[in-house]
């Protein structure tokens, strides 16, 4: 008999405060919420390389070859952040299986499960990333 899947079972599943932090249930929705994330990048790259690769015509008009030219930049930027995007939900999935995920990594305390739920990827509490945000405020103000 396979497995069920507590999740596939509960589909409307949210991580609760009323629930120990970080338990099984937990990582297991946050894994699967990063495994998510990370094929729709992947799915989306792919669809883009195929999109430059068929998108190769010679435009005679000047202003229809920089308008391709930009919009080819600007996709090849995004992929760029994506990529990077990708090495840290990679990094979130190694966190989930060492047991340091949705903990802060300045503090140590747990980051709110509505933060981690928005972004899944953070490694601050919001008290400690509003904290780096203001020193970086300030020295580049300098």
């Amino acid at each position: 008999m396979p497995k069920v899947d507590v999740l596939d079972t509960e589909p409307a599943y949210r991580p609760s405060e009323d629930e120990d932090f970080m338990n099984e249930r937990q990582r297991e929705y946050f894994r699967r919420k990063l495994m998510a994330w990370k094929e729709e990048i992947l799915r989306e790259s792919r669809e883009t390389v195929a999109h430059l690769q068929a998108e190769t015509e010679n435009h005679p008009d000047l202003a229809d070859r920089a308008t391709s030219e930009t919009d080819r930049a600007l996709e090849l930027r995004t992929r760029d952040r994506q990529r990077k995007l990708i090495s840290k939900i990679e990094e979130a999935l190694r966190r989930i299986d060492e047991g340091s995920y949705g903990y802060c990594e300045e503090t140590g305390e747990p980051i709110g499960l509505a933060r981690l739920d928005a972004r899944p990827i953070a490694t601050l509490s919001l008290e400690a990333q509003e904290r780096h945000e203001r020193r970086e405020r300030v020295h580049r103000d300098d």
